[in-house]
């Protein structure tokens, strides 16, 4: 059987400082990246492509601007989940990761903090 990339020993005991909530937005978005992320993203490399099919599933998991308010089509999380969000997408590939972490903090925030 194939080692699981995703578990990793908790050296710094982190787990035990999440609440229950982060445990499940930071599982859903490792469970998304399994499922989505790491079947096709070799392929994608190899190829120079970004999988642009993924664009969506990355909103669906909220990794578009996690910690704007709701009533601005954010997610309306904390920066806690933003980070474990980002953690999980980095563990399948740091383009995808860059992706969505470059269109909610240079894109999106400053737009909910600055624009009008």
């Amino acid at each position: 059987m194939a080692q699981d990339l995703y578990q990793s020993p908790d050296y710094y005991q982190v787990d035990e400082l999440l609440t229950d909530e982060h445990k499940m937005i930071r599982d859903a978005a490792q469970g998304w990246v399994k499922r989505e992320i790491s079947p096709i993203i070799e392929d994608a490399c190899q190829k120079s492509e970004f999988p642009q099919q993924i664009v969506k599933g990355l909103a669906s998991i909220g990794a578009f601007g996690p910690y704007i308010p709701a009533e601005y089509g954010g997610a309306g999380l904390d920066q806690i989940s933003y980070g474990l969000i980002m953690q999980e997408l980095e563990r399948g590939d740091s383009g995808v990761r860059s992706t969505a972490s470059v269109q909610s903090s240079l894109v999106m925030y400053p737009i909910y903090k600055f624009g009008n």
